[in-house]
């Protein structure tokens, strides 16, 4: 008997699995690591100013001190580095551009977040920059492929992880639990990101497939910081290699690499870099989004005792860990639900006819 059991061993599954161990609770992880695409091409970048008109990132004053939080203790408890802060550096497109960042930059509301802003080339010897550019700080990346690998090494140790397909066909959902295989649990927490879309019992989540491609350089020299212009360059434990991404595709979806996202991942990489570069290979997975673009969390209506944190999107590394400490306190009765990310809000698509209640 357990408290719970996590489906998905991604980000999702993984901050709130580790959380769980702190605070003593009973669970079980099911996971084919293998199937997991979104994580294992994911960059692991976070910045808290995105988008096409670089404004603050929602809740960022609260969720970026968490992830630095968060994943610095991780690395002390599980004894290996996979999170590296360092800036990143944005060039300007234009003198208009540059006159808009030099007061942005000591907009209040941006303050903490902006390093330095350049009037003239900084890092002309690597990128294309002759209006200059900004440099960003509470930036950085996690090594996802190696922050997954030493969580899931944890929970094998402590006997809380099983690597295998969940198999939906043997979860019996009761009214005061669940039951999967021989597994009596009270209740189940569904963290598998697009897979939840394959499911016949937990209707009505609206789960959204993005497509991503990356792609991995090598370089004739190691960057100075993080670039990112039309394109990110995040670094790799390979000297002088980065990972370099990526599209974002959400009508054809099919599972492998295309030339079009080769092309066009090229044409901006040249676009920002100068220094000369050599593709190594290219790789494609998909992000579970949602229509609003906030994660889902929360009780599903087919049970009180199914739950769903699922929806990270593009931002999962530094959504992860403030809102897996969200799902756990509201779990153990601490708090209500934010309704910016309760499932709630989308209780008109969710399928009630399952009858399994």
């Amino acid at each position: 008997m357990v408290d719970y059991i996590i489906v998905g061993q991604g980000l999702a599954g993984s901050t709130l699995a580790l959380r769980m161990l702190e605070q003593g609770e009973r669970f079980i992880v099911f996971d084919e690591p293998v199937s997991n695409r979104s994580s294992a091409i994911a960059a692991g970048l976070f910045n808290p100013i995105t988008g096409k008109l670089m404004t603050r990132t929602w809740m960022a004053d609260k969720i970026f001190p968490e992830l630095h939080r968060f994943y610095t203790c991780a690395e002390k408890a599980l004894g290996h580095r996979f999170f590296y802060p360092q800036p990143i550096y944005r060039p300007f497109l234009s003198v208009a551009e540059q006159n808009e960042w030099m007061w942005k930059s000591v907009d209040p509301a941006l303050r903490d977040y902006v390093l330095e802003a350049f009037t003239q080339s900084k890092y002309g010897n690597q990128v294309y920059d002759p209006f200059g550019g900004i440099a960003l700080r509470q930036c950085g990346y996690l090594d996802v492929v190696s922050f997954l690998h030493h969580v899931r090494g944890h929970l094998l140790s402590t006997q809380s992880f099983v690597a295998e397909r969940f198999e939906e066909t043997q979860l019996e959902i009761k009214s005061h639990g669940v039951l999967y295989k021989n597994i009596e649990a009270g209740k189940i927490i569904f963290c598998n990101g697009t897979a939840l879309n394959q499911s016949t019992i937990i209707g009505g989540v609206p789960i959204r497939c993005l497509k991503g491609e990356t792609l991995v350089i090598e370089t004739e020299e190691t960057m100075e910081l993080i670039y990112n212009r039309g394109v990110y360059m995040v670094p790799m434990h390979e000297k002088n290699r980065y990972k370099v991404g990526a599209t974002y595709e959400s009508k054809l979806l099919a599972p492998e690499v295309t030339e079009a996202g080769g092309v066009e991942l090229r044409q901006k990489l040249d676009e920002l870099l100068k220094v000369p570069y050599r593709v190594i290979s290219q790789d494609w997975g998909l992000r579970p989004t949602t229509p609003d673009r906030k994660p889902i969390l929360g009780r599903h209506p087919v049970s009180e005792n199914v739950i769903i944190f699922n929806g990270l999107g593009t931002k999962g590394v530094s959504l992860a860990p403030y809102f897996s400490s969200q799902l756990l306190d509201w779990l153990n009765g601490k708090i209500e639900m934010q309704p910016e990310v309760n499932i709630n809000r989308f209780k008109s698509l969710f399928s009630k006819s399952t009858g399994l209640v």
